[in-house]
């Protein structure tokens, strides 16, 4: 009897970085510049002492306010304080602001569990190029990116097949145990066929395909010894 299982589609949780750049309400703008340049980053969120999400800022937000754009309109706040400045005084700078003023807020985050394909249909309805993961309690504990979203969708199958070929095979021996093993890749859906040894656990061999980028779901046709050749 051939057997089937076929995996459901990725999730934020496989895709997103664990390591995320991160900034506190106080990180002031200049800080804030230097992280998105070293990084070389387009934005990051701001959390407070319990890690919990209280916006995002972004490297438009902090041109935005270089350039003087305010609630009511690009230069308004500029051209406001001009006017009032009594005759004969100078402008003094202000301090620049720090996170808690630049910020979006509230920011728009996912969840680990939730689907690769919600998270890209989210960024596109809020306009947004990076979403916060966080956990049940609205921890960060990581961020999903355009980027990490197209390089699922955006494979062929024959990237995806290179892929999952040598990251099944390098689960050796577990691949070893499954005589004439094939790999076949059609739509981003992975076929595994072949005669395994009883005693191997082919969930291994599944969980090895489906983390490869690209792959939206898995076909095990591996049949165990015994069943008639299917």
């Amino acid at each position: 009897m051939e057997m089937s299982a076929v995996i459901g589609r990725r999730t934020v949780g496989e895709v997103m970085t664990g390591e995320v750049v991160r900034a506190r309400p106080d990180t002031s703008f200049e800080e804030l510049a230097g992280l998105l340049a070293t990084y070389r980053i387009s934005g990051l969120p701001v959390v407070d002492d319990d890690d919990k999400v209280m916006g995002v800022v972004s490297r438009t937000d902090l041109t935005g306010h270089r350039a003087g754009r305010g609630p009511d309109g690009p230069g308004r706040r500029r051209t406001v304080r001009t006017l009032r400045r009594p005759a004969g005084t100078h402008p003094v700078a202000g301090p620049s602001p720090a996170a808690a003023g630049l910020m979006t807020s509230p920011a728009v985050t996912v969840h680990p569990e939730q689907r690769v394909v919600d998270a890209a249909r989210i960024m596109e309805r809020r306009h947004v190029d990076r979403l916060p993961v966080v956990d049940e309690e609205d921890r960060l504990i990581g961020i999903t990116t355009r980027r990490d979203l197209l390089r699922v969708f955006l494979r062929t199958d024959e990237e995806i097949l290179a892929d999952v070929s040598g990251a099944v095979l390098g689960r050796a021996p577990a691949a070893h145990r499954v005589d004439g093993l094939r790999i076949d890749v059609r739509d981003g859906t992975v076929t595994l066929a072949g005669l395994p040894e009883p005693a191997l656990d082919t969930a291994v061999l599944i969980r090895a395909a489906w983390r490869v980028d690209g792959v939206v779901g898995v076909v095990n046709q591996l049949t165990a010894r015994g069943e008639g050749g299917h």
